[in-house]
């Protein structure tokens, strides 16, 4: 079993910055690759940042890229999204997820409000 527990979001202007961070324990967290996925009121759930298990590998969705740093810590057993320049249509809730062989897991989600 893998717990995932975000927090970090929170209410900000546009233009703000916010880090949320993911918590896992359960496993061996440098096993784990790990992603952040958002969704926002009335629309489907969306990948927003890939990161590799040993963090050499990320990608991100196109809205985001530029404004948004998907990192861990093997350490600390922590994933964080550092989202800068952030706008309006980045509110959402934002989920920790990873998949180890055919099972997927899930965080509760933060909420990120971007809001004047």
């Amino acid at each position: 079993q893998v717990q995932l527990v975000e927090s970090g979001g929170g209410l900000v202007q546009p233009g703000g910055s916010l880090n949320p961070s993911c918590a896992a324990s359960g496993l061996a967290f440098v096993s784990m690759a790990l992603k952040w996925f958002r969704q926002a009121p009335g629309k489907e759930r969306e990948l927003v940042a890939y990161i590799s298990n040993l963090g050499g590998i990320t990608n991100y969705a196109d809205s985001v890229k530029g404004r948004f740093t998907i990192s861990r810590d093997n350490v600390k057993n922590t994933v964080y999204l550092q989202m800068n320049s952030l706008k309006p249509e980045d509110t959402a809730v934002y989920y920790c997820n990873t998949k180890i062989y055919v099972a997927e897991y899930w965080g509760q989600g933060t909420q990120v409000t971007v809001s004047a």
